[in-house]
């Protein structure tokens, strides 16, 4: 399964399903090194940050960003 990390509260992670769908998990339950905009995959009962997803993401945001300004 894959999220993107929304956001965290407190002890709490809220992760990104799709776009209208959340799940709040123990913060614990990520890599110390996440941080939100990461996407993130449960494999195995355990939270990995998919790099390349997270890149890929990232560029997306910035491609639509600057079409909006040029």
């Amino acid at each position: 399964m894959k999220y993107i990390i929304d956001r965290f509260e407190e002890t709490k992670a809220i992760l990104e399903e799709d776009e209208e769908k959340f799940i709040e998990i123990k913060r614990t339950l990520l890599p110390k090194n996440a941080k939100e905009g990461d996407c993130v995959e449960l494999i195995n009962d355990k939270y990995i940050i998919n790099n390349k997803e997270t890149e890929n993401l990232k560029k997306e945001i910035s491609d639509l960003i600057d079409d909006l300004f040029v």
